[in-house]
């Protein structure tokens, strides 16, 4: 049996993650706020919490993905992310690409999210 993070701060929309943003690069923000939005998008059960000092995509209170953003760069981030299926780590080790750099690697990332979020369904 697999021991799962378990939040009890979770919420619909967390207004200390709206004001997250604000902290951040605006340039870098943008980008971590795209990746959020695709986190939130996974399902209706999707919740949100500040944990660890970034934005994390729970499904209801069991965080799946989280971002970060810092001065040079942006996070994308999976609990458990060893356990996501071995084909979708394969296909990431084989194609190293810049995150977001261009529309296959936008759709892997999507893939991965999608992955870790039906892992804790």
């Amino acid at each position: 049996m697999i021991a799962l993070l378990d939040l009890d701060n979770t919420l619909e929309a967390d207004p200390v993650i709206a004001n997250w943003w604000s902290t951040k690069s605006p340039a870098l923000s943008v980008i971590a706020r795209h990746w959020f939005d695709v986190m939130k998008a996974c399902g209706p059960d999707v919740r949100e919490s500040l944990h660890n000092d970034y934005p994390a995509a729970c499904l209801q209170h069991f965080p799946f993905a989280y971002v970060d953003a810092f001065m040079a760069h942006v996070n994308v981030g999976f609990y458990l992310g060893a356990m996501l299926p071995e084909m979708l780590r394969k296909q990431k080790q084989e194609q190293p690409e810049q995150y977001g750099a261009t529309d296959c690697a936008k759709a892997r990332e999507e893939k991965f999210l999608e992955a870790s979020y039906l892992s804790k369904r």
